[in-house]
C-alpha cells in the first residue's frame, strides 16, 4: 500500500533552531523561499550574482553566495537538474539536502554527505506560491534517499509542510520512481498526445473546419480545462453527468474505437530509454555541447513565429479578447 502523508504528519518543530536555505531563485526557488518565510522561518537565499540575486533582494532577502550553502543545516536545491552537478558546495554529515526532483539522485548525478530527501511538488513553480497563498497547497512526491541521522524523514516532511506540500497529500516515492514518472509524462504521454492532436486537427481541416474554431474547441474556450478541473474536484463519474446525453452516448459507444492501435511497444521502448539512464546520458551530452538541439527545437516549436501566431489568436478569442 502506498503511503500518503498529510499535514498532521509533518511537524515544523523538527526544524526548530536549524538554519535553512534555498539554492536558486527561479520559478521554484522564489516560491519556496517566500513560502518558507511565511511559515515563520528565517530562510537564506544562495544564488549567483545575477538577476536572480536582484529579484531576491527586491523581495526582501539578503542573498548570499552559492558556496555558503555548505554551512547551512537544511538546504533545498532548486536549480535545473543539469546544473546541479556543478554546484560548488560540500554538505555537512549532519545536514539535510532536499531536491525538488528525483532526477539527479535516480541517475547518480548528485552525491553529498548527510541526509538527502526529496520534496517534489506536482505543480509549476509559480503555482507553488499561488497555491500556498490560497491556503489550498498542492500534491507532492516525497521520499528519503539517504538517512544518516535517523531524522531524515521527519525533517523532509517538515520541509514539505513548510512550503504547503502536505495540505493536499504527499505520495511517498523513491527519487527513481519520481524521476521515471516525471520523465514519462514529458517524453511519452505528452508526445503521444501531441501526435494524436496533430492528426486530429489535420482531419478536421480537411472537412473545412476553421483552424481558429478547432483551437478554440481544444484549448482557448477553457471547456476542456474546466472539465478536467471537475474531474479533479468530483471525479470522472461525478463530472460525467454534466455532459449532455448526446455527448455521453458518443463518448461511451466510441471509447474502444482506437483499441486496435497497440502502442505498448513504443511506450515500453521510450520508458526503457528513461529507466536505463540513456536519456540522462543524452541530456548530459546536450548540456556539454551548449544545448544546440534544445535551442533549435525550441525555436522551431515554441519560438517567435509560434508565439506571434498564438498572440494573434488569443487577442480575438478567449480571455485575451474579453479584456480588450
Amino acid at each position: 500500500m502506498t503511503t500518503i502523508f498529510h499535514d498532521d504528519d509533518g511537524d515544523l518543530a523538527a526544524l526548530e533552531g536549524a538554519s535553512v536555505a534555498v539554492v536558486g531563485y527561479g520559478n521554484q526557488g522564489r516560491s519556496w523561499a517566500l513560502n518558507w518565510r511565511d511559515s515563520g522561518f528565517d530562510v537564506r537565499v544562495c544564488v549567483r550574482a545575477d538577476e536572480t540575486r536582484e529579484k531576491a533582494e527586491a523581495d526582501g532577502f539578503a542573498p548570499v553566495d552559492l558556496e555558503d550553502a555548505s554551512d547551512i543545516e537544511v538546504v533545498c536545491i532548486l536549480i535545473p537538474d543539469d546544473v546541479i552537478p556543478s554546484l560548488p558546495i560540500k554538505r555537512p554529515a549532519d545536514g539535510l539536502t532536499i531536491v525538488a526532483s528525483g532526477y539527479t539522485l535516480a541517475f547518480d548525478r548528485f552525491e553529498q554527505d548527510g541526509d538527502i530527501g526529496m520534496v517534489a511538488p506536482r505543480m509549476l513553480g509559480p503555482e507553488v506560491r499561488h497555491c500556498y497563498e490560497e491556503g489550498i497547497g498542492f500534491i507532492t512526491a516525497v521520499g528519503v534517499h539517504r538517512d544518516i541521522t535517523g531524522r531524515a524523514l521527519e525533517r523532509t516532511l517538515a520541509v514539505a509542510k513548510a512550503i504547503g506540500g502536505l495540505r493536499q497529500g504527499a505520495i511517498e516515492l523513491t527519487p527513481r520512481q519520481e524521476a521515471i514518472l516525471d520523465l514519462a509524462e514529458e517524453q511519452v504521454r505528452a508526445p503521444m498526445m501531441t501526435h494524436m492532436s496533430g492528426q486530429y486537427v489535420g482531419c478536421l481541416l480537411e472537412l473545412g473546419i476553421p483552424l481558429e474554431a478547432i483551437i478554440a474547441e481544444m484549448s482557448l474556450s477553457g471547456e476542456s480545462e474546466r472539465a478536467m478541473r471537475l474531474v479533479r474536484e468530483v471525479g470522472y463519474a461525478g463530472q460525467f453527468r454534466f455532459h449532455s446525453p448526446t455527448s455521453q452516448y458518443g463518448q461511451l459507444t466510441r471509447r474502444d474505437e482506437f483499441s486496435e492501435y497497440d502502442m505498448k511497444d513504443k511506450i515500453r521502448s521510450l520508458l526503457d530509454d528513461i529507466a536505463s539512464g540513456r536519456f540522462a546520458d543524452e541530456w548530459d551530452a546536450e548540456r556539454d555541447a551548449g544545448y544546440p538541439n534544445l535551442e533549435r527545437l525550441r525555436e522551431q516549436f515554441a519560438g517567435a513565429k509560434v508565439a506571434e501566431f498564438e498572440k494573434a489568436i488569443r487577442s480575438q478569442l478567449g480571455t485575451g479578447a474579453a479584456s480588450t
